[in-house]
């Protein structure tokens, strides 16, 4: 049995991060992996992260079971010792955020264990003077990637070709609440029953482009007079700049704004109510947006830009805009719009799609690259 090692988040602390890694855990004990969590205490100080914590289905950890503080180097030693202690196979971590680095490079170097990192992106989507130290320390902490998207995957080869590498896929996410009827769902809402519902999910920051669905609103609603838009996230940049630009639009009888973290519940209220998810990102690596769209039946408009067109399948599980302008994506949008007879027949491709994109087949394929990676298989 190869004993696994994982640090990362997890639950109860929130974002998507936490919530991919407690169904992996998952997945990979239903393979009969032994899978130890290193699960951090906290990430960033309470004053950046507003209370960063909630209950979620997948996998969760007590607080006591939880030592390790990314910001805090002192709780390092503990978990080097305890991971040595543990003598895992393989020891997994996540990693999207530079910040990660000096942390893997310190448990590579003071454990001796194998280390292979999942990488959710290899460059920080706020990208700091010292990436490229960053990714050096990367690359001498590991010794293999699994990647999420072919984006990701060539980035990786094209800067450390050494070191082996898999690309995989990120698997769709379930709801995690019961599901009401669309009719509750938008009474709820005080939605109109029969007009079409764009929503826009998870964390408001520049490069998910939300001013980019705002400015392209003037021109979806000279097609569609009665669509509404439903923007549900936490905010990592002031909603006023954004009531601000709905105002200058002229657009705010068009556009809810839900700011704040959104609990299961109310994310099941959300994708109930609406036809499509949007994500018009300026750029993106992979999204869980995409991925729980379908998990929940709806399709997808997105921007053609890092892995997303990866993740659609054009007309059939969602639209990809021509380009990442207001133009372009309000465009798309209209297509959606025009094809309504295609609808019943997307809700079967994105079933099928689900399918090929399963945690199953996820912890299968990882499974077999930390097993050549601890046994030289």
């Amino acid at each position: 049995m190869l004993r696994i090692a994982f640090v990362t988040p997890l639950s109860p602390l929130k974002g998507g991060i936490a919530r991919f890694s407690g169904l992996l855990m998952d997945a990979l004990r239903a393979r009969g992996y032994d899978v130890q969590p290193i699960a951090f205490r906290a990430l960033y100080p309470d004053f950046l992260t507003k209370g960063a914590t909630e209950e979620s289905s997948a996998a969760t950890l007590q607080p006591s079971q939880s030592r390790l503080v990314l910001f805090n180097p002192f709780t390092w030693p503990g978990t080097i010792r305890q991971l040595i202690a543990l003598k895992p196979d393989i020891l997994l971590v996540a990693y999207w955020t530079g910040f990660l680095a000096p942390l893997y490079y310190v448990l590579r170097r003071f454990t001796g264990i194998k280390t292979v990192v999942l990488l959710h992106n290899l460059s920080s989507h706020d990208s700091f003077f010292f990436e490229p130290l960053m990714q050096r320390l990367l690359a001498a902490s590991s010794d293999g990637f699994l990647t999420l998207s072919g984006v990701v995957s060539r980035e990786v080869r094209a800067a450390m070709p050494h070191i082996p590498s898999r690309q995989l896929f990120h698997p769709f996410y379930e709801p995690e609440a019961d599901m009401p009827s669309a009719s509750v769902a938008r009474r709820a809402l005080k939605l109109d029953p029969e007009a079409p519902v764009m929503l826009f999910f998870g964390y408001v920051r520049h490069y998910k482009g939300l001013d980019i669905m705002l400015r392209a609103m003037p021109a979806i609603l000279r097609q569609a007079p009665s669509l509404r838009l439903v923007v549900a996230g936490q905010f990592h940049q002031s909603p006023d700049r954004y009531r601000k630009l709905i105002g200058q639009l002229g657009i705010g009888g068009s556009v809810d704004l839900y700011p704040g973290y959104v609990s299961r519940e109310r994310s099941a209220l959300f994708f109930a109510a609406a036809d499509a998810v949007v994500l018009p990102y300026r750029s993106a690596t992979q999204s869980g947006v995409v991925q729980l769209a379908y998990g929940h039946g709806l399709p997808v408009i997105v921007t053609p830009v890092g892995a997303l067109p990866e993740m659609v399948r054009h007309t059939e599980t969602g639209w990809v805009a021509r380009d990442a302008s207001p133009e372009g994506f309000a465009a798309a949008v209209g297509e959606f719009l025009d094809s309504g007879d295609k609808l019943p027949a997307m809700q079967s491709d994105i079933a099928s799609f689900r399918n090929e994109l399963s945690w199953e087949a996820f912890a299968s394929a990882a499974g077999t690259f930390l097993e050549s990676e601890a046994f030289g298989r």
